[in-house]
């Protein structure tokens, strides 16, 4: 049957072709992972595992490749920053073997999750600034500010608009980035406030002198966690990975 639709030039699969490159990504992925499976039978965890995660997300995704990478020395990693709907796609097209995003917020399809943090939803704010004194901020208080925050293509900033929403707020931020470390360096300059999770205090990749100020009316807080496709057997590096976001290592 045909796979590519004819003329010309090249005009993209017919829908028999887009089902057979699906199939041939799943037994590419296969064949990967049963030779890692035997290898792994010898003793030898080698391959290369890549891991998406959530730019809000990558001080969990650098703490556990850490963890993963003591443990298997001989496997390599390689971490990626996307947005959710990317991870999907990608866990869909075997393109990475695991994801780290939201768990409850937009939830994924098609994957299995183990939860790793409970996310909580903070103002990082310049340790100079009036704010840096406070013991709690409103949402309202914090749309007057300000603010430097992710672009609306990432779900956190889809969860920071919404809180904003229930807040009866509406703010607008003046810098806007698909990363976090511009975000990081405005809040650092003085001038600016950002809103992120608790983890990154965690991290230890903050500059010193940025201060977190709990968020309230509401409080948010959201579920991250390690996304693996549903399927069996997953594999061996897959299943490494998993040990460790459970602690079973």
């Amino acid at each position: 049957m045909p796979i590519v639709v004819r003329g010309r030039t090249y005009g993209g699969l017919t829908p028999e072709g887009e089902r057979v490159v699906a199939w041939a990504h799943r037994l590419l992925a296969d064949a990967d992972g049963l030779r890692e499976d035997l290898a792994a039978m010898r003793g030898e965890l080698t391959g290369r595992l890549r891991l998406g995660a959530i730019p809000t997300a990558l001080p969990i995704a650098s703490a556990l490749s850490a963890t993963v990478a003591a443990l298997h020395p001989g496997l390599s990693i390689t971490v990626l920053s996307l947005a959710s709907r990317e991870i999907e796609r990608q866990l869909l097209e075997f393109e990475i073997d695991a994801g780290i995003t939201y768990l409850d917020n937009e939830p994924l399809h098609g994957v299995r999750g183990v939860p790793v943090a409970q996310e909580r939803y903070v103002l990082y704010a310049h340790t100079g600034s009036p704010e840096a004194a406070r013991t709690s901020l409103t949402w309202r208080e914090a749309a007057q500010l300000p603010l430097c925050l992710l672009t609306q293509t990432m779900q956190n900033r889809r969860i920071i608009d919404a809180a904003f929403t229930t807040a009866g707020s509406s703010p607008a931020p003046r810098v806007e980035s698909d990363d976090i470390v511009p975000l990081w360096e405005h809040v650092a300059d003085g001038r600016w406030y950002t809103i992120g999770p608790s983890s990154w205090l965690d991290g230890g990749a903050l500059p010193d002198e940025i201060v977190a100020v709990p968020l309230t009316d509401p409080t948010v807080e959201q579920r991250i966690g390690v996304v693996v496709p549903d399927r069996d057997p997953l594999p061996t590096i897959t299943r490494a990975l998993l040990d460790a976001a459970r602690g079973d290592v």
